[in-house]
């Protein structure tokens, strides 16, 4: 799809026959998607270098049939500028490759995984040294779900399914904060009607992240 050149990145652990580690130069993602100078900017202002790292398949992995979904997986090396990036702009490359993809993000020496599935999911930064992709299942359905499973510290035996547990996850952290806010409130609060009406707001919110 675009035209590459080699550069050296880690293995992670993965088969030798998935290895592409091909550079994926931006200015032809650019081109090819016409991408706003603004949308550019700002992807410029994270990403400092793009690379196919590589790609499982039946071919690659031959003990990975294709499922009924997902045909081949590809990993994606971004090399940033700093640790702290807008995830929107993985989400553009999400948007404008229509592949699997499973980002692996490397800081200097460090790396975290990322994925989209319903949103970006990610896993704490970990050395590039001993950090490894996983693959698990019977066919590549089953090993992107584990995958997602893995980064996102999800439950695959659970009752729930992943979009489910992503969903009930995300619910618990809103309400989380919502509770921390009034805690906040609480202490500072000098009235003592409003500050029990924040203490029984904060008791309902916590019966809530408990269901």
């Amino acid at each position: 799809m675009f035209s590459c050149h080699q550069i050296e990145t880690p293995m992670f652990q993965l088969p030798p026959a998935t290895f592409i580690n091909k550079s994926l130069p931006k200015k032809a993602i650019y081109k090819k998607f016409c991408i706003k100078t603004a949308d550019r900017n700002h992807f410029d202002s994270d990403i400092n270098r793009l690379s196919i790292l590589a790609h499982i398949s039946p071919d690659t992995v031959p003990a990975l049939p294709e499922g009924k979904n997902i045909k081949g997986i590809y990993v994606l090396m971004v090399l940033l500028k700093h640790k702290e990036y807008d995830a929107q702009n993985l989400l553009l490359l999400n948007r404008l490759i229509p592949q699997k993809m499973v980002f692996a993000l490397q800081y200097e020496n460090e790396i975290q995984w990322a994925i989209y599935y319903v949103n970006i999911l990610t896993t704490d930064w970990q050395p590039i040294d001993s950090a490894t992709l996983r693959l698990s299942g019977l066919d590549l359905d089953m090993a992107w779900k584990h995958i997602i499973a893995d980064i996102a510290h999800l439950d695959l035996s659970s009752k729930l399914s992943l979009e489910e547990q992503i969903m009930d996850r995300e619910r618990r952290e809103k309400i989380q904060h919502q509770i921390e806010s009034l805690e906040r409130q609480c202490r500072i609060e000098r009235q003592p009607r409003r500050k029990h009406e924040l203490h029984q707001q904060i008791l309902i919110l916590k019966k809530e992240i408990e269901t």
